[in-house]
């Protein structure tokens, strides 16, 4: 019989109980009605701060090693070598030697160690954190405590590969009118930069005062082209303006204040806020749904699944969500409220929530707003690039006015004359 420290989530402080081994241990903590997050054998060295952390976020202090394909990848493979029932330390230590990089093996050697030590599988991937993430490092939690780690790993590979494929159709949905409205603007700063200003060259000193348009025209022409206090070319001073604009907005955006209200502007704006809110569902029903599954208590599926969404309006709901839930109140009532979610999706949630089959029907909502989304992205990839057209289109018939304009009035002034 050996000696074990436990943390439920109903006891913050460290508890014991003697059992055969970690596994008979955990089941006795379950028969007694109770939830262990941590179980760590002996008292002494074992039990470590991330060992009693539970639930609770880390802040993850080593670097990336792996991308998050290959992160996908990898928990696949291990999910199906403890299927195959292969021993833990087994299946890590064949998989650290199917050609791994050095960074790579360093960080399974440390997993393999740490667990050989007694620690869980969880905590020893804690420090890498920022490899794995939050959300797989729970579920590996989840999956121990249960005794289903290998289902709750193919479970966090299929997440992690929806998320995946989320992101890829998202990059290429916008990298297409991306391009699109960069060649916009260098079509519309060479022009007002070279060739306009050699056609108004033409027409200086034939007319008194140019018309308005045209004296915008000439006022950017000669921003991006003119010599700038005599020493720097207009074209290299605006870039360095430009870029120092767009230092100062990307730290505006990284900052929590204007992240909030960055990301709240963009979730009202018509095409785009669409897509952003459509995939900032689909994330949250797919991710709440796994990790309930997994049998992580609600509360903290809520803030793992926050951390997940990447738009800080919608944690600050998931917060606004939770906060109610630790009242008392049901998950629906509160996100009924926020207005964010669609209605199909509060009902789905409320119908699970009574009947205590809150995981299934939330894997069954994902898929229809997985497709949701798909359609979305479609939506804005055909839509986004007419509309870039068209406000090139209109730039470029200002131009042309601007010049017309001109030209008609010197044509005045001469006749006149």
């Amino acid at each position: 019989m050996a000696t074990f420290t436990y943390r439920t989530l109903n006891s913050p402080a460290g508890a014991t109980i003697e059992a055969v081994d970690r596994a008979a241990a955990v089941r006795e903590i379950i028969r007694r009605g109770e939830t262990p997050v941590s179980v760590v054998e002996g008292g002494g060295a074992g039990w470590t701060p991330s060992g009693t952390a539970g639930f609770s976020r880390s802040s993850g202090g080593a670097s990336r090693v792996m991308g998050r394909a290959d992160t996908a990848t990898f928990i696949r493979e291990l999910a199906t070598a403890l299927s195959a029932g292969l021993p833990l330390v087994s299946a890590l230590r064949t998989m650290m030697r199917q050609g791994r990089s050095g960074r790579q093996r360093e960080m399974l050697e440390s997993i393999v160690s740490q667990v050989e030590q007694g620690r869980s599988l969880a905590d020893a991937m804690s420090p890498w954190q920022r490899t794995f993430g939050e959300l797989t490092v729970n579920l590996v939690r989840a999956g121990e405590v249960s005794g289903q780690l290998a289902e709750v790993l193919t479970q966090a590979a299929d997440l992690l590969d929806k998320d995946l494929k989320l992101r890829r159709s998202i990059t290429g949905a916008v990298l297409y009118p991306l391009i699109i409205c960069v060649l916009v603007v260098i079509a519309i700063i060479v022009m007002v930069t070279f060739i306009v200003p050699n056609i108004l060259k033409q027409l200086a000193g034939q007319a008194t005062e140019l018309p308005w348009p045209t004296r915008v025209v000439q006022w950017v022409g000669d921003f991006f082209g003119g010599m700038w206090f005599g020493i720097v070319p207009g074209w290299l001073a605006s870039a360095m303006i430009i870029g120092a604009a767009a230092f100062a907005a990307r730290r505006y955006y990284e900052s929590p204040e204007g992240r909030l209200a960055v990301d709240t502007r963009l979730m009202r704006m018509p095409l785009l806020g669409r897509l952003l809110k459509d995939v900032a569902v689909a994330r949250f029903t797919r991710t709440l749904g796994t990790l309930t599954a997994a049998g992580i208590p609600i509360l903290a599926a809520l803030r793992v699944t926050k951390g997940t969404l990447g738009n800080r309006a919608m944690e600050r709901v998931i917060d606004e969500v939770a906060e109610q839930v630790t009242a008392g109140k049901t998950i629906a009532e509160p996100m009924e409220k926020s207005g964010y979610f669609p209605p199909m999706l509060v009902q789905v949630v409320n119908l699970g929530e009574r009947s205590g089959k809150l995981d299934q029907m939330l894997g069954n909502a994902a898929k229809a707003f997985e497709e949701r989304t798909e359609q979305s992205v479609k939506l804005f990839t055909t839509a986004l690039p007419p509309v870039l057209v068209v406000g090139l289109a209109c730039v470029v018939g200002f131009i042309v006015m601007a010049i017309l304009l001109a030209l008609l009035q010197v044509q005045d002034a001469a006749v006149m004359g």
